[in-house]
C-alpha cells in the first residue's frame, strides 16, 4: 500500500478517525508521518492532517501569545488546551489547576478518579471496611476497660465475618 501523501513509499503509519459518523483513513510512509508531526497517534487529530497540519513551531518560530496562563515547561496556553482538549506535559496539570475542577465535574461524575468495582466485590468491600472500623472501636473499648461494649462489638464483627464467608 502506497503513502497517500507522497504516493511513492510504502505506507507504514495508518491513521483512522471517526468524525461525525464518517470514517477518515490516511496511510503514510515513515517520512511523511514525521514531516506532518505524527508522533503520538493518541494526541493527533486526523482532521488537522487533512487540513494541512504542520509540525509544532520551534522556540524561535513560536508566535507571541496573547494574555492568559501559559505552561512554562511546554508553552501550552489555555487557548491551546481548549482547542486540542489535551495537555502538552505533566506540568500543565499544575499550571491550569484552577480551571480544571469545574471542567472535570462537568465532564465526569466528579473531579477524582475512584474506579469501578463489580457489584459483589463492592458489597465485600463495604463489609470489610465496617469490620475494620469495628475492630478499631473494639481496641478502644478494651483499652478503656469497657468490656460489655467490647463484647457487643466482637459479636458484631463475628456476624459480619459470617456474612463475608457466605458471600
Amino acid at each position: 500500500m502506497l503513502c497517500d501523501i507522497c504516493k511513492k513509499a510504502d505506507a507504514t503509519v495508518h491513521l483512522t478517525q471517526i468524525v461525525e459518523g464518517k470514517i477518515l483513513k490516511v496511510d503514510m510512509c515513515e517520512g511523511c508521518s514525521k514531516t506532518k508531526g505524527v508522533q503520538d497517534s493518541a494526541a493527533f487529530s486526523l482532521a488537522e492532517l487533512l487540513a494541512g497540519f504542520t509540525p509544532p513551531a520551534t522556540e524561535e518560530e513560536k508566535p507571541v501569545e496573547g494574555p492568559g496562563i501559559q505552561c512554562p515547561a511546554c508553552g501550552m496556553s489555555q487557548a491551546d488546551f481548549k482547542k486540542m482538549g489535551r495537555f502538552g506535559c505533566a506540568q500543565c496539570w499544575t499550571v491550569f489547576e484552577d480551571g480544571l475542577g469545574p471542567l472535570l465535574k462537568a465532564m465526569h461524575k466528579g473531579d477524582r478518579h475512584v474506579g469501578k468495582v463489580p457489584g459483589k466485590a463492592a458489597h465485600t468491600l463495604v463489609i470489610n471496611e465496617k469490620i475494620k472500623q469495628l475492630a478499631e472501636q473494639l481496641q478502644k473499648f478494651i483499652r478503656d476497660e469497657q468490656y460489655e461494649e467490647a463484647a457487643a462489638i466482637r459479636d458484631e464483627i463475628r456476624t459480619l465475618e459470617t456474612k463475608l464467608k457466605a458471600a
